[in-house]
């Protein structure tokens, strides 16, 4: 038996009164099915978006448009965040693939706004922030 099983079973075992083997390979399937559950639960997306706000460029954007509550021109993110124009479309760009901000065309000028999604990632972010 490995290491890893006969730690689960003195914790079944902890938890149970006794523990059967029976009990041990329930519990394994159990959590072998949650595995599968949370790969198939677009893990490789989730990551995508965690990755998008682990920049601080990118995570600026997203505040400062969740804070807006509209659309902000590109002209006015790029007073809020010191990069150049070819590193803002590369930051806007990799915040829509995120699917943190939705871009739209208006005449000559591209405008953004954050997502429910970035909404509540930043709502989140910001309750684990203490002000202390």
């Amino acid at each position: 038996m490995s290491h890893t099983t006969e730690r689960l079973r003195r914790y079944l075992d902890s938890e149970l009164g006794e523990c059967r083997t029976e009990d041990v390979d329930r519990r394994l399937d159990e959590l072998g099915t949650l595995e599968t559950t949370l790969r198939a639960a677009h893990v490789d997306a989730e990551l995508g978006v965690v990755s998008a706000l682990a920049n601080e460029t990118r995570y600026t954007l997203v505040r400062v448009l969740v804070a807006a509550q509209e659309e902000l021109c590109v002209c006015e993110l790029n007073a809020v965040v010191d990069v150049t124009e070819s590193g803002l479309s590369h930051a806007l760009s990799t915040l829509v693939d995120a699917g943190l901000v939705d871009g739209r065309k208006d005449g000559r000028w591209k405008k953004y706004r954050a997502t429910n999604r970035a909404v509540a990632l930043v709502t989140v972010l910001e309750g684990t922030v203490s002000d202390e």
